[in-house]
């Protein structure tokens, strides 16, 4: 069994590599030049640093290593497409990111998966190959919200779809049924910080976008998240169950538990 990933920064592509190879897949990774843990050469059958804006390098890369389903994993930074000095795209990037109606996430990805079916390479989601990744629906912690909190949670959640639907992001912070911080360019991390600024014991709702296709920037929790959590005093993480990863569940878990953050997997519509 052979499969590939493109792995950007983070804990999560060195650990679904790691269990990927104790589940006897053959790996073909490539790391995202100045993203990546070198940490990932371990796992690989093959491995190569290519820079993101190298769209035909990676490409070509793939397709020498016979790769026909490929794993996109990691965390990059939006703001790059607004950096094209730094990456350097070539032809082939610059083609794609001209064709973009508009530059959302969705949309950038769509143009990245319709070109690496061009070539004979499918996206598949974490899920087909680690279901054990999937959030599950429940209090997963301890502590359990309260009526306000579950109420907050439930407008949380609808306001996160809405802002899904326009591409924006995936994550609100809410408190009282007022809407804190909107994840945007920055991403998930400092918006819970930036809400921490304002108001304490807050709620972190994270949610897939409605036309989101898990194959295609599934989102994603881990130790990190509950560490800006405390450090922004926030009390609570509603994360859709069913379509976001919880990456190394127990550790996170635990450490949640250590800093009274409660955790709940809500089921979507």
């Amino acid at each position: 069994m052979s499969i590939g990933l493109i792995a950007g920064s983070g804990n999560l592509p060195v650990i679904l590599a790691k269990i990927l190879k104790e589940k006897g897949y053959s790996l073909v990774i490539v790391g995202l030049m100045n993203f990546a843990s070198a940490d990932l050469k371990q796992y690989a059958d093959s491995f190569k640093f290519i820079n993101i804006g190298k769209v035909g390098e990676i490409i070509n890369y793939l397709k020498k290593n016979k790769v026909k389903e490929l794993i996109l994993t990691g965390k990059i930074p939006k703001k790059l497409i607004y950096e094209l000095d730094s990456i350097k795209p070539d032809l082939r990037a610059m083609k794609m990111l001209l064709s973009a109606k508009m530059r959302g996430d969705n949309e950038i990805l769509k143009i990245i998966e319709k070109e690496l079916n061009k070539e004979g390479i499918k996206i598949i989601d974490v899920s087909y190959c680690c279901p054990e990744f999937l959030t599950p629906a429940g209090i997963l912690t301890k502590q359990k919200p309260t009526k306000e909190q579950l109420e907050d949670i439930d407008y949380g959640f609808q306001v996160a779809k809405k802002i899904g639907e326009l591409d924006i992001g995936q994550t609100v912070v809410v408190k009282d049924k007022a809407v804190i911080a909107v994840e945007a360019i920055e991403g998930t991390d400092e918006t819970i910080l930036r809400a921490g600024k304002y108001v304490e014991n807050a709620i972190v709702v994270k949610v897939s976008k409605p036309q989101q296709n898990l194959r295609l920037d599934p989102p994603a929790i881990g130790i990190d998240t509950i560490i800006n959590m405390k450090n922004a005093k926030a009390k609570v993480l509603a994360v859709e169950a069913g379509n976001s990863i919880l990456i190394n569940r127990k550790e996170v878990i635990e450490k949640a538990n250590e800093y009274n953050i409660i955790i709940i997997g809500v089921k979507g519509n």
